[in-house]
């Protein structure tokens, strides 16, 4: 019989790969669809939605997943935090009908950015029942309330482009339907699938001790919003949309191809919570399992960098690929860095060491926003790519630093090797004139040597893995 985890991983791989799929046809007909300068107005909404969103939550996102995992009272944990949403997202969103209504210039702009908030207001309402269900360890349930929206988006923009009516007004709307379609199918397919009993409760005491749980978290989730898309708004305020549109086609390029991270990452989250509670650490099967993330990890950055320009030349009719090269090969050099910032990440995250996390999201992100402020004006895209991978770099120094595990000291071992394994099988094809398929075929076949050569890969992983499913 498969394991509880294998079918996790599969449900969470599943509609991961739909989603991205899905997703990654919604960013191509709108990159196509739209001018540039539009193209980078949208996503320049995208990204402040997204940080403030990701801010509201306070980190009781997280936290909820924490507490849900650890066994207490699922159904208040998820009314506490509905409660939470409902209040903030509807104080949030009556700013922004304030700043509409008092702004004199831009409000094209703020009309945009009002249309696309309502459906991330809906996606915002629904975020308690995700983080139920991920607690669970429902992953099949969680699929099926992640799946709508992205799926109605496809399907719509598709038949728009088909008639060639693809414009910022039709897309906000597109953005409204799908995400109201999916807290709908949220809250009904969570109620039917738990029986839990949920309602909007205001309990003083129990909601301020939740904040005060959550306030290491608090800060986190302050540095972690504006880090994730700051280079994305101060592009586009500071440089043009037009370089927003080719920067951010190459960040989300390179969001997606972290999928395995996202599959596994939500997964360890209760895992490592009950290990850690239980004292039944399993350093070995730690260690083997960060090894496959960076064999993984610097693969992904190996296959993107061979087929970039290339292909993403012939798919947008030279719009996003040899411009964005050196942005895109920077960016994927912090492929594997965000796999082990995640993995050590969750470890202090189950053993509850909110304040170390903290400290480690302050450094990063001071350091990502000084090197943007200096670098984006000098470079462009180029140093806005940079400015994120030496805070990636930063975060994992300090996270390593810090590891009190003494096994997994020597991690970052693996990841040295398995990027100097990738760098020079990419290097190596490079210097013949293979087409980037054939390119393909022979830098793969050599990393895996390079693998086996430094012992990345062993004869034996395949029996691991099994074992490890099996358990």
């Amino acid at each position: 019989m498969k394991s509880k985890l294998f079918q996790n991983l599969s449900a969470n791989t599943l509609q991961l790969a739909i989603n991205q799929l899905a997703g990654l046809a919604i960013f191509y007909l709108l990159s196509t669809g739209l001018d540039k300068s539009g193209f980078g107005m949208l996503n320049l909404a995208l990204a402040i939605l997204m940080m403030a969103f990701n801010l509201l939550s306070f980190g009781i996102d997280q936290v909820s997943i924490r507490k849900i995992a650890s066994g207490e009272d699922t159904g208040e944990v998820v009314s506490l935090y509905l409660s939470h949403v409902v209040l903030t997202g509807l104080l949030f969103y009556g700013l922004l009908l304030l700043a509409y209504w008092l702004s004199a210039a831009n409000t094209g702009f703020f009309l945009l950015l009002l249309l696309v908030g309502a459906g991330k207001l809906m996606i915002y309402f629904s975020t308690p029942f995700k983080q139920a269900a991920s607690g669970l360890e429902r992953f099949s349930l969680l699929a099926g309330m992640l799946l709508v929206s992205n799926l109605v988006r496809c399907v719509a923009l598709t038949v728009l482009a088909i008639l060639h009516l693809i414009s910022l007004h039709n897309a906000a709307i597109i953005f409204i339907a799908g995400d109201l379609l999916e807290l709908i199918i949220t809250v009904i397919v969570f109620n039917r699938s738990t029986r839990l009993p949920f309602r909007l409760i205001w309990h003083k005491q129990k909601y301020t001790a939740l904040l005060r749980e959550a306030l290491p978290q608090t800060g986190v989730n302050l540095l972690t919003s504006a880090m994730a898309r700051f280079d994305w708004v101060f592009i586009g305020l500071m440089a043009s949309a037009v370089k927003l549109a080719e920067y951010s086609f190459a960040y989300k390029v390179f969001e997606m191809s972290t999928l395995p991270l996202l599959a596994i990452a939500p997964l360890l989250i209760p895992r490592f919570t009950k290990m850690f509670k239980h004292d039944a650490v399993d350093t070995t099967a730690l260690k083997n399992l960060f090894r496959a993330e960076m064999v993984i990890a610097a693969f992904t950055g190996l296959v993107l960098n061979v087929l970039w320009s290339p292909l993403i030349d012939a798919v947008t009719g030279g719009k996003y690929g040899a411009v964005n090269s050196l942005t895109f090969f920077i960016l994927t050099l912090c492929i594997p860095f965000l796999y082990l910032n995640n993995f050590l990440w969750t470890i202090f995250f189950a053993k509850g060491e909110m304040k170390l996390i903290l400290k480690g999201f302050i450094i990063t992100f001071t350091v990502n926003a000084v090197l943007d402020v200096g670098l984006i004006p000098l470079f462009g895209n180029p140093g806005a790519a940079f400015g994120f991978l030496a805070a990636s770099v930063a975060q994992a120094i300090f996270y390593l630093v810090h590891n009190r595990i003494a096994p997994l000291n020597a991690v970052w071992r693996n990841l040295i090797i398995c990027m100097a394994c990738a760098l020079l099988s990419g290097f190596a094809v490079s210097q013949f004139g293979f087409n980037c398929w054939l390119s393909l075929i022979v830098a793969a076949l050599f990393y895996v040597l390079l693998l086996f050569l430094t012992r990345q890969l062993k004869a034996g992983d395949a029996k691991t893995a099994r074992i490890a499913f099996s358990a």
